[in-house]
């Protein structure tokens, strides 16, 4: 796609902006790790209130850190303090309560559907969370996901928990099941990326498919067909980012972030990641 291309009205991008792991505490002034997590969050949300070309945004969980209602409530305000009006999709982290959430974010700009509808594209919002703070997709969830899927719209999953490993001590909180939730993934050729929190770091890793190659005899030729490896996307966090050098919790000297996708009609994918 040339310049010109890119920027004509009919190849105008969606662009969402995810944003993960804000880790709040009922105390405004709560630190984790020595960082200001509500501070922190608000340079993240005025960051993106600022960013006109921001259609919505999806938080990717872990919103609190203290587990107390209070920390919601305080998302909840910071989000109005902000003057953020794009909507807001949600998934629950291994911190959090789904009920709270519900029950907080319950009104605009917050939506709880897990399904967003575009003319080319759906981006679908899988629940991970389990009773541990690892991860477990439902076979129940992955059911509805398979269902929701459109074959003739591009895709891109966003979960909480990682389901491919990235070298540090949060692979001990990672999704469990990870091979089913693969098999089901392979299982879709339309599938662009899959987008994640939970890692405190923004990375980009690829998962190649046990069933990608496929041949196919002809009287002339054999024909090799290659599925397209998936991208998984990992999100900073706009609470602290991890030091992966440190078995445990550890913060880098290193302000929040966020990530942006910018999703093209032709089933085309870009990411950039913001950091502050």
């Amino acid at each position: 796609m040339n310049l010109t291309e890119a920027h004509s009205p009919e190849n105008k991008p969606i662009v969402l902006a995810q944003i993960s792991d804000s880790h709040l505490f009922s105390s405004v002034n709560g630190l984790h790790h020595g960082h200001n997590v509500l501070a922190n969050l608000r340079k993240v949300l005025l960051s993106i209130c600022h960013n006109r070309q921001i259609d919505y945004i999806i938080f990717t969980g872990d919103l609190t850190q203290d587990h107390s209602e209070q920390s919601y409530q305080n998302f909840v305000d910071l989000v109005h303090e902000c003057g953020i009006a794009v909507p807001i999709y949600y998934l629950a982290g291994n911190h959090d309560e789904p009920e709270l959430l519900a029950k907080y974010l319950s009104s605009a700009p917050f939506s709880a559907d897990i399904t967003i509808e575009h003319p080319h594209w759906q981006v679908q919002l899988l629940d991970s969370k389990s009773a541990t703070p690892a991860g477990y997709v439902a076979e129940q969830a992955l059911v509805k996901l398979q269902k929701a899927i459109k074959a003739d719209k591009h895709q891109l999953v966003m979960m909480h928990h990682h389901p491919i490993d990235v070298g540090y001590f949060i692979d001990k909180h990672g999704l469990k099941n990870k091979t089913i939730f693969w098999q089901a993934i392979d299982n879709f050729d339309n599938i662009k990326a899959i987008a994640c929190g939970h890692v405190h770091s923004a990375m980009q890793l690829t998962k190649q498919s046990k069933q990608a190659v496929k041949t196919a005899d002809t009287a002339t030729a054999q024909l090799t067909q290659v599925k397209a490896p998936v991208t998984l996307y990992t999100c900073p966090a706009t609470s602290i980012q991890f030091d992966p050098s440190v078995d445990g919790v550890a913060a880098l000297a290193k302000g929040p972030g966020y990530r942006v996708f910018y999703l093209y009609p032709n089933g085309q994918l870009d990411s950039d990641v913001i950091n502050l």
